[in-house]
């Protein structure tokens, strides 16, 4: 399956907002009737992140809950090293980790988020390249910290 990866990258160098905005992707995913996983690199990450998923906005709701193999939650979040993907699961995986997501996890859709942090940045790029050599096309989508979100 041909898979499509999109990297948001803000401009101000803020982990905050690269995960507000990353819980902004995962509301409009949400939105349009899309399964996401959101994949962090530990616990306390994945925490942070089920936080913020129910305070980033005043007005957003975002059904969320730990990825388990009978959750039929929307949007689950995961922590694990290796992930027991299976097809048709998910339509959209949100990488946070500094590591790409594996090739044989397989989700139509794989969003990365980055910010103006020189180390993010470095570690994006990284992960760009070995997209790239896995003969995916990653899509760049370069955005002021203030900006609206495309579908895409």
């Amino acid at each position: 399956m041909a898979q499509q990866v999109d990297f948001y990258v803000l401009g101000e160098a803020s982990d905050a907002a690269r995960l507000r905005l990353a819980c902004r992707l995962v509301e409009q995913a949400y939105l349009a009737g899309q399964r996401v996983l959101a994949w962090t690199d530990d616990r306390a990450a994945r925490d942070g992140f089920d936080t913020l998923l129910w305070t980033f906005g005043d007005r957003a709701f975002v059904p969320h809950e730990p990825l388990a193999p009978d959750c039929d939650a929307p949007v689950q979040l995961a922590d694990a090293p290796g992930l027991p993907v299976t097809a048709g699961r998910f339509d959209v995986l949100l990488n946070l980790r500094d590591t790409p997501v594996p090739g044989d996890i397989d989700v139509p859709r794989i969003i990365e988020v980055l910010d103006g942090d020189a180390q993010r940045r470095q570690s994006g790029r990284e992960r760009f390249r070995a997209y790239r050599e896995r003969g995916l096309a990653p899509t760049h989508h370069s955005l002021d910290n203030d900006a609206q979100i495309g579908n895409g």
